[in-house]
């Protein structure tokens, strides 16, 4: 009997044992959801930063601003992400005091699959809205040709493809239509979810990179990076001074500086259509959503160390993957404002 309970006593010592190491080398899960607009870059971020601090592994869910939004203000995760900034009435629905982190700029896309035309279409930013709004269906219309002679057009219907999910990328999408087209406004306006006029629903960047890749004589807006990594050709706008202008680093860079020299404290600030020679007409900030006040201790002090390491870090990473990092006034805005974070 007494061997018996010996041998008891050593096995609970063991399991004791397995449990405080386990205890002792648990990981910190940090869950976030939300844009699918800087997902490749924030992809890099946490595999990078799980190299700096094995201890903590990010479980983020690319499922679109509009879920970012929804599950940061019901705080079923630790962060939220977006592309859209909070309104007014959004910010005074969550639990607590809400504050955006901006941590990149990108350019959005109108990105095409023409059979024999390449990169370097040409599409005057009002065009652009009136082949949304339904108004411009052939692809060898009179408008688009004017802007493209040498350019061999079909008379082909254009495929419209637009976000079906809640979308920062919709957001700042519409918010420049709405700028450029009044009758946008009137009929549609800006959000991260809308009524379209006419096209397809792709989910995600991804969704809508995918249906533009596989079919032909579509036309849709995505994120650089996507319209990059899937080899889609995209668009040269005409900008708000007159200016025909590609999307790159440099160009929402440029989009950005006239706006950020009167940064507001909270960051909401819309980038598009901004005055500028090299300013590309559809760019945007993407914000990391967190609570001032942090329930979990643990958790709120490990996302304040990977947000300062992002801040230094992090923006290095920025370019490689066609995101414009943030300027230097907004970076050290962005500094205090996280070590406002209380844990």
């Amino acid at each position: 009997m007494f061997g018996k309970l010996s041998r008891l006593l050593t096995a609970l010592t063991l399991v004791t044992a397995v449990v405080t190491a386990g205890a002792a080398n648990a990981e910190t899960l940090i869950n976030g959801a939300g844009a699918t607009f800087p997902y490749p870059l924030y992809s890099k971020w946490f595999s990078e930063y799980a190299k700096v601090d094995p201890s903590v592994k990010f479980n983020y869910q690319s499922i679109g601003s509009g879920g970012g939004i929804k599950q940061i203000t019901a705080q079923t995760v630790d962060f939220g992400a977006s592309d859209a900034f909070l309104s007014d009435e959004q910010l005074k629905a969550t639990p607590g005091k809400l504050i955006h982190i901006p941590t990149v700029m990108g350019a959005v896309v109108v990105t095409y699959n023409l059979p024999g035309v390449g990169k370097g279409l040409k599409l005057k930013v009002e065009d652009v809205a009136d082949i949304y709004l339904g108004k411009i269906t052939k692809w060898n219309d009179p408008r688009i040709a004017d802007d493209n002679p040498g350019i061999k057009l079909p008379n082909q219907p254009i495929i419209v493809v637009h976000r079906s999910d809640g979308s920062g990328t919709t957001n700042i999408f519409t918010d420049f239509l709405s700028g450029v087209s009044p009758e946008w406004t009137k009929k549609v306006g800006k959000g991260t979810s809308v009524k379209w006029p006419v096209g397809l629903g792709g989910k995600g960047n991804e969704g809508v990179a995918g249906q533009v890749k596989t079919t032909q004589y579509t036309i849709g807006y995505v994120e650089l990076a996507y319209a990059f990594e899937n080899k889609l050709p995209y668009a040269t706008l005409k900008n708000k001074s007159g200016h025909w202008v590609e999307p790159s680093i440099k160009t929402t860079t440029a989009a950005a500086a006239a706006a950020v020299k009167h940064m507001p404290a909270d960051y909401r600030i819309s980038l598009v259509n901004q005055p500028g020679n090299d300013a590309y007409p559809i760019a945007g900030f993407t914000w990391l959503l967190v609570y001032e006040q942090q329930k979990n201790p643990v958790i709120g002090k490990k996302l304040v160390e990977f947000l300062n390491w992002e801040l230094k870090k992090g923006q290095k990473m920025a370019s490689a993957l066609l995101y414009a990092p943030l300027p230097e006034n907004v970076a050290k805005m962005v500094e205090k404002t996280v070590k406002s974070i209380k844990y």
